[in-house]
């Protein structure tokens, strides 16, 4: 694999220059951002929560690094680690998830995001990679979205509403990424543009929802898995 090799999918790269994605790259402004907004909500009188809420914001900024390097160089090392650190959020988002809201035990919540690392693996093995402009690949990711939601629903009203106009949003916005190539007859600078600007929003939103529940939202009593722990207590 040669890792400086340039990768050109998407709609506004037309060369080889670092400028040549300038609505692409701009747009990851918006997960600074919004990993900088997520910072400074942080309740520092819940250091636990605090540090899990610093690690999404930390890995929402690092999501934008990724995916600015990828759309500048437009190299498949770019593209590895543009890949890795949205992985690396969707894994850590799931086990807090795990944690605060159906307040899991550790174990138990590590296992969910083992689970979820070997699903989507398999899904990334079968599935054609350039199905929909590459967006096939975000399956595993939107089912496990749509199964949290739901139970955020059930067990935690407030958060749940949050997370369902975070996963409507989602859904535009890859739509967004999906239609990137075909939008080029009609608009040049394509449209993965938007997915990075509404994508940005969507995990600063999934973020908060979790934290809305650690902070002492009122959840409905369920079937747990083991012992419980106190929302937003020691891990």
């Amino acid at each position: 694999m040669n890792l400086t090799e340039q990768i050109f999918d998407y709609c506004e790269r037309q060369g080889p220059e670092l400028y040549a994605e300038p609505l692409n790259a701009l747009s990851n402004a918006a997960f600074f951002y919004w990993a900088w907004r997520l910072w400074r909500e942080v309740d520092p009188h819940k250091p636990y929560l605090a540090a899990r809420m610093r690690w999404l914001a930390g890995l929402i900024a690092l999501v934008g690094v990724g995916s600015l390097a990828f759309h500048t160089t437009a190299a498949r090392w770019a593209s590895i680690l543009d890949v890795l650190f949205i992985g690396v959020f969707n894994v850590s988002y799931l086990i807090i998830f795990l944690r605060v809201v159906p307040q899991w035990p550790r174990h138990w919540a590590f296992a969910g995001g083992a689970v979820y690392i070997i699903v989507d693996r398999i899904a990334a093995m079968h599935l054609p990679s350039d199905a929909f402009n590459g967006s096939v690949l975000y399956l595993p990711a939107v089912a496990v979205l749509i199964g949290l939601t739901i139970y955020a629903r059930l067990i935690a009203p407030q958060s749940g509403r949050m997370m369902t106009g975070a996963l409507t949003v989602f859904s535009v916005s890859l739509l967004a990424r999906t239609v990137d190539q075909a939008a080029c007859a009609s608009w040049s600078w394509g449209t993965h543009f938007l997915w990075h600007l509404l994508n940005a929003w969507v995990l600063y939103q999934l973020s908060r929802a979790v934290a809305l529940a650690a902070r002492g939202q009122t959840l409905v009593v369920l079937p747990r898995i083991g012992e419980t722990i106190e929302a937003g207590d020691k891990p």
